[in-house]
């Protein structure tokens, strides 16, 4: 059985809205996997039509974390759904587990299997049915789950010989938000080439309009490039693309995952607000035709005095 749980957080026009949230949720556990997905799914309390937002986590979190994000997002209007991956801390899976190979594409699988069930984890919020669009689904995700979420919008990862691999988009995904997401695998440190063979992507058929997320100041120890590797998802995919890049920023982009978490080492409410407002404003654009608050919020980062960052588009 869920627990609901209803919780407040503030809309950006100021009258907080009632968000209600149901833990965990459960999806039956596919071949493979060993262990059944548990999910939590946030929604506003009103509203209909309402678009998803699939969230994936960082590594070791679970559906617990980047309450910054997923109140934000459901008191703004969207269905937040954060499936906890076989990673997180939460399970305790040791690293020598035969699972741990494919951890990264069981954690592609898990998104599928949330799309999969939707009407499911609509039906497990008390008074949600009915009020989900379907038809207008994003995919976001951190670190990662960043990279989870990239093999969704058409990302792939190389083989050994460069060549790409197994095509795992979904056409059910209409756009992204790519926050913190690794670059190409051309500058791993030893231990990232080594280990996590799976960071070895390409960005060539990344189709699917995304904004991606980047600080300046996040100095991956995966990487020998330093942060600029971070925007290499947006400099070698295709448009429709944005790239939001946040200056003095490390790779918890002032504190997503959590409020005061310990992995935070640059926290800034302001960069964590300005996180909200452009990936909630990139969102309901990509989802709703028509809707002109992307451009709006662009330009007043561009115009506004002492940015917190800068933003390109292709």
């Amino acid at each position: 059985m869920s627990d609901p749980i209803s919780v407040s957080a503030p809309q950006s026009a100021g009258a907080p809205t009632t968000v209600v949230s149901a833990k965990p949720v459960v999806l039956p556990a596919p071949s493979g996997r060993g262990e059944d997905l548990q999910i939590r799914v946030s929604a506003p309390a009103t509203g209909s039509d309402l678009p998803v937002i699939v969230f994936s986590h960082g590594f070791g979190w679970s559906m617990n974390g980047y309450a910054p994000l997923a109140d934000h997002w459901a008191a703004e209007g969207f269905v937040v759904i954060q499936p906890t991956h076989l990673d997180s801390r939460t399970l305790g899976i040791p690293h020598e587990d035969p699972r741990t190979p494919r951890i990264w594409r069981i954690r592609v699988e898990d998104l599928k299997q949330v799309l999969d069930g939707l009407d499911v984890l609509e039906a497990a919020v008390p008074g949600l049915g009915g009020r989900v669009d379907h038809s207008r689904i994003a995919v976001a995700g951190h670190s990662w789950g960043a990279q989870t979420v990239s093999t969704l919008l058409g990302a792939r990862v190389l083989d050994a010989d460069g060549v790409p691999g197994e095509d795992m988009s979904d056409p059910r995904v209409t756009a992204g938000v790519l926050l913190a997401l690794p670059g190409l695998g051309d500058s791993l440190t030893p231990f990232a080439a080594e280990n996590l063979p799976f960071m070895k992507p390409s960005f060539d058929t990344m189709t699917t309009p995304a904004l991606v997320v980047a600080g300046d100041e996040d100095d991956s120890a995966l990487s020998t490039r330093g942060p600029d590797w971070f925007t290499d998802p947006y400099t070698h995919s295709p448009a429709d693309k944005s790239l939001l890049t946040l200056f003095g920023a490390e790779h918890s982009l002032g504190g997503i995952p959590g409020y005061e978490v310990a992995e935070t080492t640059d926290e800034s409410p302001a960069r964590v607000a300005l996180v909200q407002r452009l990936t909630t404003a990139f969102l309901r654009s990509a989802l709703s035709p028509g809707d002109t608050g992307w451009k709006t919020a662009a330009t007043a980062l561009e115009n506004g005095p002492d940015a917190l960052g800068s933003l390109r588009s292709k």
